[in-house]
């Protein structure tokens, strides 16, 4: 299922490289401006089954590119509840619910010397909009990821740094169910020394997530009208 002592040439190059892969990170949690195709599609929506928990993971990999460079997260996994009958339905408008801050694991960057921890917190949110597509929006509350390096370059990026942010998605029903993100953007405010760039204000990512029903293995978590 968010976003610059003397150093020689090639390594100024580098590091510069691995500041950019930095910021593409953070659009994992998501995450930029919010997407309003959800707010916009004031239609029915019902998710089922009602009340049961699920669990949303990563389908593959989730690449962030910037130019030439590349960083690969093969871990990615959030859980929530759907709401319970009759809060499972909403007449005009998105069927909004709590869900786990997501977690991001193993990832590498196509570029050395460079080593990333995140840390998500805060209370998120998910609201699920029936339409053409169906879609997903995932709000961070401010400041609730932060991406920190070290290496050839030592930063913190923080997304959603003044207000919590929305990143929206194309919900799939299925067996399972998929959310797709496809260039998702997340505000960000990066800090650091060199290399680090701390002009960017937003990143972004693409990323493809199953949902599955943990409380019945044999249904689907579905989004209809």
């Amino acid at each position: 299922m968010s976003t610059r002592p003397s150093i020689p040439l090639p390594l100024r190059a580098v590091a510069a490289g691995a500041a950019a892969t930095v910021a593409l990170l953070l659009a994992g949690s998501a995450s930029a401006t919010a997407d309003t195709r959800a707010g916009a599609a004031a239609g029915s929506t019902t998710v089922t089954p009602a009340g049961d928990e699920y669990a949303a993971k990563l389908s593959g990999d989730a690449t962030f590119t910037a130019g030439s460079v590349t960083v690969t997260c093969t871990v990615s996994e959030t859980s929530g509840t759907i709401p319970a009958a009759p809060d499972n339905h909403e007449d005009a408008g998105p069927v909004e619910s709590a869900v786990g801050a997501p977690t991001y694991d193993s990832c590498t960057s196509s570029l050395p010397g460079v080593e990333a921890t995140v840390t998500t917190s805060g209370e998120w949110t998910v609201s699920l909009q029936h339409g053409d597509p169906s879609t997903a929006g995932l709000t961070m509350p401010r400041g609730g990821f932060v991406l920190k390096t070290s290496g050839l370059a030592e930063c913190t990026v923080t997304a959603a740094p003044d207000a919590a942010a929305t990143v929206t998605g194309d919900w799939a029903n299925g067996s399972p169910s998929t959310l797709t993100f496809d260039a998702a953007e997340v505000p960000v405010t990066v800090e650091g020394g060199f290399g680090c760039p701390t002009s960017a204000t937003g990143s972004e990512f693409g990323a493809v997530y199953e949902i599955t029903d943990t409380t019945d293995t044999s249904a689907d978590v579905a989004v209809n009208s």
